[in-house]
């Protein structure tokens, strides 16, 4: 099996969490507890189970809470990325946190739970990586391994691996799992301001440059309330 390529992540939790209302009211989502702890400690023990040393956490909502939470780890060692005085949203608070983030590193959402297959998430990204043909490498799941998900799909994938778009009015066969890995390149000529990754993939996809992989696990979608208790449920089962 190939090696971890990077031995970092950022892992994104500076939003406000108007989906998870009321339970985000006096508390950041990624402290949302489910299946008895932290949404944001799921994600992080799984960064510490896969061997990754080191994680960049961006922080705007209730900054303090989530702050005083994540630096009571040791493994990964949480630097925080300061966007207290403007939300950046995902694209922006990449180039924001760049310089304490190694090339390529993984990338992730707080709110993430998932469970592994044979391999896990991020040896699944190494093994695929091609820093010569990717700026970016996505963690795409099927729909048959999403729980909780009701919409339409993301993206399309070739055999190569190449992923495309969902077209309007169709349905995609994956679905991001808010899991990628990415090369500097992506953010290449990007300055510190609020704009969504999404504009950095349409850049890619058009060069050819934008890849999935497909994930053997499990996935579920956390994003609201009411998902909570079947994703409990589901992870009580295993």
């Amino acid at each position: 099996m190939k090696d971890l390529v990077s031995d970092a992540a950022m892992v994104m939790a500076a939003g406000m969490g108007k989906r998870m209302r009321p339970l985000t009211a006096s508390q950041p989502k990624p402290l949302v507890r489910v299946a008895g702890k932290p949404l944001i400690d799921h994600a992080l023990d799984r960064l510490k189970d896969a061997g990754i040393a080191r994680a960049v956490v961006n922080v705007h909502y209730l900054a303090d809470a989530l702050e005083a939470h994540v630096r009571e780890r040791d493994v990964p060692k949480v630097t925080i990325s300061d966007e207290r005085e403007a939300l950046l949203e995902t694209g922006g608070g990449m180039v924001k946190a760049l310089d304490l983030l190694p090339d390529p590193f993984f990338c992730l959402n707080a709110d993430n739970i998932w469970l592994d297959g044979p391999r896990d998430a991020f040896h699944d990204l190494s093994q695929r990586w091609n820093s010569e043909r990717m700026d970016a490498l996505l963690l795409l799941v099927s729909h048959a391994r999403a729980v909780n998900f009701r919409g339409p799909g993301d993206f399309y994938m070739n055999d190569e691996g190449l992923i495309a778009r969902r077209r309007p009015e169709k349905v995609a066969p994956f679905i991001y799992t808010g899991i990628q890995l990415v090369s500097h390149r992506l953010l290449r000529d990007k300055k510190e301001r609020k704009f969504s990754t999404n504009e950095l993939w349409d850049r890619a996809i058009g060069e050819g440059r934008l890849y999935g992989v497909g994930f053997t696990g499990q996935w579920f979608e956390v994003g609201t309330p009411q998902a909570i208790a079947p994703t409990e449920e589901m992870l009580r089962r295993g």
